[in-house]
């Protein structure tokens, strides 16, 4: 099996200080900028789960706190509502505003109630709000709006022209994201913008530092908070050969225990294998099959019964003494829209309470997201190619990247002689940097590590 070490920390190996002193040189580097705004602000690279959030709410407040009016841009309602939340219990004394759609407004918000948020669909009625949080698609509508400085959350999955429309509306900027994750989605055809220094399907970051790479300050978060000591190694030498990172717990600091025994089945053996090492595949015979596979999704959601009716218990940092998990600690994680629908009707069709409330969705819908356990329908399984939607990095990443405790991945064998058998013949294009990692050798360095985790099932 191979073995991945831990990137060594300044601080003699403990994550807690390598994580602090990181946190600092970047809110220095914001406090050094506000005083030269010839450099154009700070990208901050992070690891799954390495507390985004957390920065993003902490330079907004500090900013904010010396005088400097922010704007946060993010991507979607659902993370502007979760920053505007940790703003509003972190920075009491602060004035929050939201600026949103006439549609938005009409449903109920879940911050219109916070005493120190305030929501309006017109930017000149937040005009003193010290800081203002809206969509990327929102602020693109704002007109005679600026401020001395931005926060771009979630920076890789903004596209670049989404930036074009906003950049005239701040001076400095702070982009904060996952280089690891998916690149942002587009149904256009973008072919005739290659290795152009404007292509529209890069995401903010590139083309920033495409243009202003003399004037930014490039920094990165080291320690991944969600991913276990189990998981770090891996997903970072597979999806971030450059920007390796360190689990912020220990093997110790979070294990799983069943109530009841199993009946010695191969389900079973692969909840113990996740037990134990916290990876586990469940490996059905090769066979080409459509993607809606229904001995797979019968396969995934007989899992889930599994692990709801053995009563797992999760031991963490946060619950010491351990906690039933429930169904909302667990999720199962496909590549298809009507992958999702099938798997939901199975696990329906299992009749075990709660199985209901498990998340099933999409790797795009699951970006972000954190759960205790994960299922993943592995992209390639079952397939006759390996496509280049199926290979990308970046969904793979998100997919293995959700868990705090385990993550098991249902597959049919006959994989890695697919992977040999289409090796990757992506065209190069003049003045196009080449991804890494690559797609393809990503999924052949998680293929090797987990074979030894490999559950063959049983009829």
């Amino acid at each position: 099996m191979t073995t991945f070490p831990h990137p060594v920390s300044p601080q003699g190996g403990d994550p807690a200080a390598a994580a602090a002193t990181a946190v600092n040189l970047i809110l220095h580097e914001l406090d050094t900028l506000t005083g030269d705004r010839s450099r154009r602000g700070v990208v901050v690279d992070s690891p799954p789960g390495a507390g985004k959030s957390t920065l993003v709410r902490q330079a907004a407040g500090a900013l904010a706190q010396v005088g400097e009016p922010v704007s946060i841009i993010a991507q979607t309602n659902n993370q502007i509502d979760d920053l505007i939340r940790g703003l509003a219990a972190t920075q009491p004394s602060l004035t929050i505003g939201r600026i949103s759609s006439t549609d938005y407004l009409a449903t109920s918000s879940p911050v219109a109630v916070l005493p120190n948020v305030r929501l309006s669909n017109e930017i000149g009625d937040l005009a003193d709000c010290a800081i203002v949080i809206g969509t990327a698609a929102k602020w693109a509508r704002v007109t005679g709006h600026h401020r001395p400085w931005a926060i771009v959350d979630e920076a890789y999955q903004m596209r670049s022209d989404a930036l074009l429309l906003v950049a005239s509306q701040f001076d400095q900027a702070l982009f904060v994201g996952d280089p690891g994750q998916l690149d942002p989605f587009t149904i256009v055809d973008t072919d005739r913008w290659t290795g152009l220094s404007y292509d529209p399907r890069q995401n903010a970051v590139d083309t920033l530092l495409n243009h202003n790479r003399d004037t930014v300050i490039e920094c990165r978060l080291p320690v991944s908070w969600r991913l276990p000591a189990t998981a770090a190694p891996l997903v970072s030498a597979a999806f971030y050969p450059y920007n390796g990172f360190a689990a912020g717990t220990t093997r110790q600091s979070r294990t799983l225990e069943f109530r009841t025994t199993g009946f010695r089945s191969s389900l079973d053996d692969t909840l113990d294998m996740a037990r134990r090492t916290g990876w586990a595949i469940h490996q059905l015979p090769a066979r080409h099959t459509q993607r809606t596979d229904a001995e797979t999704a019968d396969a995934t959601a007989a899992l889930v019964a599994r692990l709801l009716t053995r009563g797992t218990i999760g031991y963490c940092e946060n619950h010491p003494d351990g906690r039933i998990l429930t169904s909302a600690d667990l999720a199962i994680g496909v590549v298809h829209r009507d992958q999702a629908d099938q798997i939901r009707r199975a696990v329906a069709a299992t009749n075990v309470p709660g199985c209901r409330g498990v998340t099933v969705d999409t790797a795009n819908r699951l970006q972000g997201r954190e759960f205790e356990i994960v299922i993943v329908v592995h992209p390639l399984s079952g397939r006759r190619d390996a496509t280049a939607f199926h290979l990308e990095a970046g969904r793979l990443c998100v997919l293995m990247s959700r868990h705090r405790q385990a993550c098991i991945i249902v597959t049919r064998a006959g994989i890695t002689g697919l992977l040999d058998a289409h090796p990757t013949t992506d065209p190069v294009h003049l003045n196009v940097p080449v991804k890494f990692p690559d797609g393809w050798e990503a999924h052949h360095t998680v293929l090797e590590h987990l074979t030894p985790h490999t559950i063959n099932a049983k009829p």
